[in-house]
């Protein structure tokens, strides 16, 4: 009943905890004994806390998933940055990265030989080294191999499958791997190659590296947006049906059950529909590492035994569920009354209180402003207060948000008279008397857009920031091509079979070597002064120096010492220089084989060629210059593709592939990216999709429970004539208010802590209109779509038979 003040509270007496655990315990028995109603509400309850706890299961596994990933690719690793250089021996492999690409797809693989007849290092997940010819595969490399898909790319692979990859050589169950066997000879057309005594990474990380601040803020940003909605509707979910549950504990009143004990009853059957909730998110987990093992998201894929909560988070997890419900429900009671005759709600309940709902955005704002500007200064200890005092100000400024959401709900609706359609005013009315269910339903996806405008706003500025300028030109070239060659004609014959390359336009062919002086420095006597020598037609040329005119025959010059500011070097026009070079790589002065620069030769500057590089040097057209006459050359490909034919790129490393067996194709592009801040996009990614997800399902079961309260009221508004789309618009206009305000708030919330965010990390301010406008729009979306699903429900509970009665 309402229209009366609640009558005082009964005074407390200290109560034992045997008490308090009977009281749990009969709670427990009215959850599953209270008959269809009980059942229902402690479905759903489970149901939505399951949600939630699934999530926070999942988000706890995410330390062990990546620490399983990262330990099984360590051990893998073959090359240790610092290490001494493992000269051959028995036992022993001669080893080159041989990875490759496929349609934006890596690929990782190693080409190997054992140098000697004894045990040589067997990489992990195999039992024996491939022989020439022979070939180990992960088995996501060999689906793609066996599909019709890969048929372009298995004439990059000349090799026999003898086996499969077993997880342990694997990062996860997606990766595309190989292990391939060639002959000692066939390494003398591979560009880089070592050798290695045994596998995996001793190299000891060093712990004291500082993540970039703004990367480290995106994290902690990140973590917060993606988990505090999860926690806000676990909270929701342990308040489904306290309608019906007040008028089943006024029955126990009747009977001499005190309002104390009345509550801890109450307490006690949200108690175990946490308890069925922590079962249901368990098998809910349970399920989703299934999933998780079977897919991959951007790139990223984890096997099964890798998705391991962390047991502290895990018993934090199966702690605080239950605490928390038992907490969300005596709070909710201390505004209700309850008799034994009936429910006593203040008919007029008092007004939202401002001040401490103003008070946590504030507060929030105080824990971030002293960051302006010093995020990530200093260092240890100091770092770590500065992150916790960041995801600190974040939670409190969103959870302000918040709390003052509810007030601005009833502040709004309680100026909204009786004009307008019948389901306006229907809405309105279920509005004015029940706004902070209404704001609660919306809490978690107010949260979510605001702390996704926060994050899409620092992303895109720490994006902007972390892209570099390469100083590449796609524009002049698309692909580089570095071809090992041991003399010309291998260079000329590499060019020509880029040039009949199906997709290939045009290719800008460069062969570079060394030439030295033909005496010793005068100023370092142990020493013979060198200088490059760059042999290319005219359109190659006119690509990496600056000419007007060119014909065969032709030699120009661009002096190395003038171009770092020193003395003129001994390239100059009618000079003679050395071609000889001993084994070791270094000027033969006994043995000199001479040539004449002709005195024809034309100083010109240098210029930046396609892959942004600037050469410096005699720069020879093939008839100045034969190229046989060069000893120890080096052929590089610039590639220009013919944008009709859409797998180009693919015919091209197949040409790669075929000329050297650990030789790829670098894609030229203008901007890069540093690998942190791509992890961390894909990660924030992955888990926005997953909270998307638990939002939408979350409003679904949260629109359903309150269906379900007003059951009996749909049927009686039918009953006397309703209309069924007065009552569908109706629910759709109590959804759209509180979700249109909530959008507001976000938009406030958002922007207010996106602009502290960028202060904390010197980022400019600037706003990101489209993303702030489409996570606006997500926002309205996942609404529509949840009034949408719930509109059947709704038709099936506007029928007759729900006047029925027990």
């Amino acid at each position: 009943m309402s229209g009366r003040d609640a009558p005082a509270e009964e005074p407390r007496s200290r109560v034992p905890i045997a008490r308090w655990a009977a009281d749990l315990a009969m709670g427990g028995r009215f959850a599953v004994t209270g008959g269809r109603e009980s059942w229902a509400r402690t479905i759903m309850t489970a149901v939505g806390v399951g949600l939630g706890v699934a999530l926070l299961l999942l988000a706890s596994s995410v330390p062990t998933m990546y620490q399983q990933r990262n330990e099984r690719g360590d051990a893998r690793s073959a090359l240790t940055f610092g290490a001494s250089e493992v000269k051959p021996g028995p036992d022993t492999l001669w080893l080159a990265n041989a990875g490759t690409t496929f349609r934006d797809k890596d690929i990782t693989g190693e080409v190997m030989a054992p140098d000697g007849d004894g045990t040589a290092p067997v990489p992990p997940g195999i039992d024996r080294i491939p022989a020439a010819g022979e070939m180990w595969v992960s088995p996501a490399l060999k689906e793609l191999l066996d599909s019709d898909e890969g048929k372009l790319l298995r004439d990059r692979f000349p090799y026999r499958t003898i086996g499969v990859i077993g997880d342990s050589g694997l990062s996860g169950p997606s990766d595309l791997a190989y292990y391939a066997g060639i002959s000692q000879k066939a390494f003398g057309h591979v560009n880089s190659s070592y050798h290695i005594d045994h596998w995996g990474s001793t190299e000891k990380k060093d712990a004291n590296t500082p993540l970039d601040p703004a990367l480290l803020l995106l994290i902690i940003v990140g973590c917060v947006v993606l988990l505090l909605p999860v926690l806000i509707f676990i909270a929701t979910a342990a308040r489904f049906g306290g309608e019906r549950r007040d008028r089943r504990l006024a029955a126990l009143r009747l009977v001499g059950a005190d309002i104390h004990m009345t509550r801890r009853i109450a307490a006690g059957e949200s108690l175990f529909g946490a308890l069925f909730g922590l079962a249901a998110g368990t098998g809910l987990f349970l399920l989703a590492r299934e999933i998780i093992g079977s897919i991959e998201i951007w790139g990223i894929s984890f096997f099964t035994s890798d998705i391991v909560p962390s047991a502290p988070l895990a018993l934090a997890i199966a702690a605080a569920v239950p605490a928390s419900a038992v907490m969300v429900t005596l709070i909710a009671l201390r505004g209700i009354a309850i008799e034994p005759l009936g429910v006593v709600r203040n008919a007029k309940p008092k007004r939202r209180r401002l001040w401490w709902r103003l008070l946590l955005p504030l507060l929030g704002l105080a824990l971030l402003l002293p960051l302006a500007g010093g995020f990530g200064a200093g260092g240890g200890g100091s770092s770590n207060v500065k992150a916790y005092q960041a995801a600190a100000g974040a939670v409190l400024l969103l959870i302000g948000i918040t709390a003052l959401l509810p007030w601005v709900v009833e502040a709004v609706v309680e100026r909204f008279g009786g004009r307008g359609s019948v389901p306006w005013q229907l809405a309105t009315r279920r509005l004015q008397l029940s706004s902070g269910t209404a704001s609660r339903a919306v809490s978690g996806i107010t949260v979510a857009v605001a702390g996704a405008i926060a994050l899409q706003m620092l992303f895109a500025s720490v994006g902007a920031q972390d892209r570099e300028d390469t100083g590449q030109d796609p524009n002049r070239a698309q692909l580089i091509a570095n071809v090992p060659v041991n003399d010309g004609d291998q260079a000329r014959d590499a060019f020509a079979r880029y040039r009949a390359t199906k997709g290939v336009r045009d290719l800008l062919g460069v062969t570079e070597d060394y030439i030295s002086d033909v005496r010793r420095s005068k100023d370092d006597p142990t020493s013979v002064p060198e200088e490059a020598i760059t042999v290319a037609d005219c359109p190659t040329l006119r690509e990496v120096i600056r000419i007007t005119s060119c014909k065969n025959g032709a030699v120009f010059l661009v002096d190395s010492s003038s171009y770092y500011g020193e003395e003129p070097g001994f390239a100059k026009p009618g000079a003679k220089v050395n071609l000889a070079y001993r084994d070791d790589g270094s000027p033969d002065l006994r043995k000199k084989k001479l040539w004449t620069i002709p005195d024809s030769a034309t100083k010109v500057k240098t210029r930046q060629d396609p892959s942004g590089s600037e050469r410096t040097g005699i720069f020879a057209t093939p008839g100045a210059f034969d190229i046989a006459d060069l000893p120890d050359p080096r052929a590089s490909a610039m590639i220009r593709l013919d944008p009709k034919v859409p797998d180009g790129v693919e015919y091209v490393r197949n040409t790669s592939a075929a000329l050297s067996p650990a030789m790829d194709v670098m894609r030229l592009t203008s901007t890069s990216q540093s690998d942190e801040f791509q992890v961390i996009r894909k990660s924030l990614f992955i888990g926005a999709t997953a909270t998307l997800l638990l939002i939408g399902a979350s409003m679904i079961v949260t629109t359903l429970e309150q269906l379900r309260e007003r059951k009996r009221l749909l049927s009686v508004l039918v009953a006397f004539g309703t209309r069924r789309t007065t009552l569908s618009w109706s629910v759709l206009w109590q959804t759209a208010v509180p979700v249109v305000l909530g959008l507001a708030l976000s938009i406030a919330g958002g922007l207010a802590l996106g602009v502290m965010l960028l202060k904390m990390v010197g980022q400019p301010l600037a706003v990101d209109w489209t993303g702030l406008g489409t996570m606006t729009g997500i926002g309205g979306g996942v609404i529509l779509l949840v009034t949408l699903v719930s509109l059947p429900p709704l038709w099936r509970m506007m029928r007759p038979e729900g006047l029925r009665t027990e």
